[in-house]
């Protein structure tokens, strides 16, 4: 089911604020879910999707949570949460499910008769993708690196190919989702927080995450109060950050 928009994508952005005072009001949380929903649409690298939302609405997790949160007022009113994690370990899984869907184009046909573009495709997933994100230790990445930095003395290549690489690689595609998902809300007048002041280990304790995992964002949630939002927003000058070549 998809959220029914109030606002239009300009109205929604310019609406969007850090509210760091939630109203002790319900919110609905399917509506919620359906902004989640939205978020996984966003744009993600290779369309590898290294995300998880972890959608929390027990009054007594969002006091732990909080509690891991340094008490901070947007996660103590706040009337839900979603954690947005990174998931750079299960590259594997979701090379096989982009292998899978793939395939599933294709139709039942052999792998001989697959047209070049369908054969690069394949190609894409089953070799260049794992070449980038196979590592151990960080060993292989660090050779790759440097592998990567004399081939391009000679000709453009891709050069972050390091474990650290990979792991912005796959928070960057957290952060576009966790916009989405706050545009979308913002969109039916709800309001988010995104926080970054965590323990990050005692979050994934409480939520039962493997080590692997990342947290990319803590988002509370709910209906602002008059004093939520700290004042007007303040940006850097426009021309000081917008350069046209």
């Amino acid at each position: 089911m998809v959220v029914t928009n109030e606002k239009s994508v300009s109205e929604a952005i310019k609406y969007r604020r850090s509210v760091r005072v939630f109203k002790n009001e319900p919110i609905d949380a399917q509506k919620v879910t359906e902004c989640i929903e939205l978020a996984t649409l966003a744009a993600t690298s290779s369309n590898m999707q290294l995300w998880e939302f972890y959608h929390i609405v027990s009054p007594e997790t969002i006091q732990k949570l909080t509690a891991a949160s340094f008490d901070q007022n947007a996660a103590k009113t706040a009337q839900q949460m979603v954690i947005v994690v990174a998931r750079k370990d299960l590259w594997r899984k979701r090379v096989q499910s982009n292998i899978d869907y793939l395939k599933s184009l294709y139709g039942d046909k052999p792998e001989s008769s697959y047209s070049k573009r369908e054969k690069f495709a394949l190609n894409y997933y089953q070799k260049i993708i794992p070449t980038l994100y196979f590592d151990f230790l960080g060993i292989f990445g660090m050779i790759k690196f440097i592998a990567f930095q004399i081939i391009g003395l000679f000709k453009p290549i891709y050069r972050e190919a390091r474990q650290s690489d990979m792991r912005i690689v796959a928070h960057k595609s957290a952060g576009l989702a966790a916009q989405n998902f706050m545009i979308s809300m913002a969109a039916i007048n709800y309001d988010t927080c995104p926080m970054e002041g965590f323990d990050s280990l005692r979050i994934k304790k409480i939520l039962h995450l493997p080590a692997s995992s990342e947290i990319n964002m803590i988002i509370g949630c709910g209906l602002r109060e008059e004093q939520g939002v700290y004042g007007e927003r303040f940006r850097i000058p426009f021309e000081d950050v917008y350069f046209k070549i």
